[in-house]
């Protein structure tokens, strides 16, 4: 399955935009911190959940640095879901100097 991607540089303004961003992380990853906006479904819980997943515009999904969200896009994509992966996830993302949401916050 091919899957396409694009990076956090061009995420941004997506998500700004109101795109749909699904974060596969376990649920301790997402709390210590996360991209604004995004839905959890850890990736393990996704061929249970799959009926949560919007299948009307494209899903952006991320993970830690783009591994496991790659896994599941291939899974969605199957599935006739228009994911596309975020390549360098989260790490990217922080490291890029973007707001992030934690637990803490």
């Amino acid at each position: 399955v091919e899957v396409p991607e694009i990076d956090v540089d061009e995420l941004a303004p997506l998500i700004a935009a109101g795109a749909r961003l699904l974060d596969v992380r376990e649920i301790e990853e997402w709390q210590e911190a996360r991209v604004p906006g995004g839905v959890l479904i850890p990736l393990g819980e996704i061929p249970d959940r799959v009926t949560e997943i919007p299948t009307d515009e494209p899903l952006y999904v991320i993970c830690k640095s783009g591994g496991r969200s790659a896994s599941a896009c291939e899974f969605l994509r199957a599935r006739a879901i228009d994911a596309v992966n975020v390549t360098g996830g989260t790490l990217a993302w922080i490291e890029s100097g973007r707001d992030v949401e934690s637990e803490s916050t």
